[in-house]
């Protein structure tokens, strides 16, 4: 299991702002979210508490020793002693004081209990493996919910660039258009709309910019940094030839990831676990031999020796076995071993629910990723036909040949091909980047 356990120092720092860093790689975010994230941490500390019952099971196998002593005091106002003298008895009446001490040495030691104390060591060894599990689980969520908020980024600050373009090229153009309504070439109503299409592209920038700003702040949040307001990702650089990189079956991903993905050894573990309750409540029903022994002695304050004396004459030892046979227990075994079974049952029903989560999210992925495979190719070619398109348009409307209609619906055709692109793009890179996650490879762009 990877150490994710955070030190005293290293919690401190949590509250402090992070190291500053100009950009960050997708790997950064993931080293730095398994080594500050306070959820995986808390994790991580359930697996230390377990192997604490590891410690607790062991200990149950050996013997125990205890020492205990009783020092009491009692107290006779008027005590009555009968004195006999010469002529017959004479009742005598003083206040007394008596001291009595105890001391005993006391060991017990359950040589077999039907095997429960093995068994218990087994199943918090057991458990301590299936909490390792669970923190890896929990890791590779996390891992998986950066990389989705980083794709998420580089996708919102390439569609940032785009909108910008199409505002200085919408700037350019309403530039162009008062210079034709000067010489009277166009009229201003004309002027009119391509100043509310430049006001339309500084709307779409400032919100492409929002969205990009609250991406980022996903992100910040899953990594738990703070005061960190120049927070940046790095460009990867992503080639076409990345986009279209051959995938792998949703069979082989699917069929590696059941044999690593640790939340699926967790639930074969909880399995696991149920066999071994069961096996507890059937040896609930069988005989206890447990072995005794004492050494005891006492003083008091009445007798004619000394404390060293008194407690040698007083001496006494014990040894005892023991052995306990269940008959009747108002049904509390039973109920157990069917407790036992139906958790059992449970188990095998969540290992079921997760292989078929599983295989639901690897066949969404993989569907996802080729289908923005298939559309990136005629996204390319679009944007091209569509840009040549526009540009076009925009050279006949600066030559009058074109009027404001026909440069608007260019311009939108050319956007949302852009969008489209870049869609496709990123959704293909995630879902190639998932797809060897779920393999067993480390998350990558």
């Amino acid at each position: 299991m990877k150490k994710y356990l955070l030190t005293l120092s290293l919690a401190s720092a949590l509250i402090l702002p992070a190291a500053s860093q100009e950009q960050w790689t997708l790997q950064q975010c993931i080293d730095y979210a398994l080594t500050h994230n306070i959820s995986l941490a808390q994790s991580a500390l359930s697996v230390e508490q377990a192997q604490v019952d590891v410690y607790q099971a062991k200990g149950a196998m050996l013997p125990s020793l205890s020492f205990a002593t009783n020092q009491s005091v009692s107290w006779r106002p008027w005590s009555q002693q009968y004195v006999n003298v010469a002529d017959g008895t004479m009742t005598q009446s003083s206040s007394e004081v008596n001291y009595n001490g105890t001391y005993g040495l006391q060991a017990q030691w359950t040589i077999w209990n039907g095997g429960r104390n093995r068994q218990n060591v087994k199943r918090a060894e057991t458990a301590v493996q299936q909490k390792e599990l669970d923190t890896d689980a929990s890791a590779l969520n996390i891992e998986e919910q950066i990389a989705r908020a980083y794709v998420q980024i580089l996708y919102l600050a390439e569609a940032v660039k785009v909108n910008e373009q199409i505002l200085q090229s919408t700037i350019a153009e309403r530039d162009r258009a008062a210079e034709m309504v000067e010489v009277g070439t166009m009229a201003r109503a004309d002027l009119a709309q391509m100043e509310a299409q430049v006001s339309q592209g500084q709307y779409n920038v400032t919100s492409a910019q929002t969205q990009l700003a609250s991406a980022k702040l996903n992100l910040k949040q899953l990594l738990q940094i703070v005061d960190q307001e120049n927070f940046d990702v790095a460009d990867p650089n992503i080639s076409d030839d990345q986009v279209l990189t051959l995938l792998p079956s949703v069979a082989d991903v699917y069929s590696i990831a059941l044999e690593q993905r640790p939340e699926i050894a967790s639930d074969r573990l909880g399995i696991e676990l149920a066999d071994m309750d069961i096996s507890l409540a059937k040896r609930e029903r069988y005989p206890t031999v447990s072995m005794s022994a004492g050494i005891n002695s006492s003083n008091t304050s009445g007798s004619d020796f000394n404390f060293g004396k008194q407690l040698k004459t007083n001496l006494s030892n014990s040894a005892g076995l023991t052995v306990s046979v269940p008959i009747f227990d108002n049904r509390q075994s039973k109920s157990d071993l069917l407790k036992a079974k139906l958790s059992k049952l449970s188990s095998e029903l969540s290992l079921a629910n997760t292989q078929t989560e599983l295989y639901s999210d690897i066949e969404s992925i993989w569907l996802d990723a080729t289908n923005a495979q298939q559309q990136y190719t005629y996204a390319v070619a679009n944007v091209k036909s569509m840009q040549e398109s526009y540009d076009l348009v925009s050279e006949q409307f600066n030559v009058g040949l074109k009027d404001i209609v026909a440069l608007n619906t260019g311009r939108d055709n050319l956007t949302q091909a852009q969008q489209q692109l870049l869609q496709a793009k990123y959704t293909a890179l995630l879902g190639q980047a998932l797809l060897r996650f779920y393999q067993g490879q480390p998350i990558a762009l």
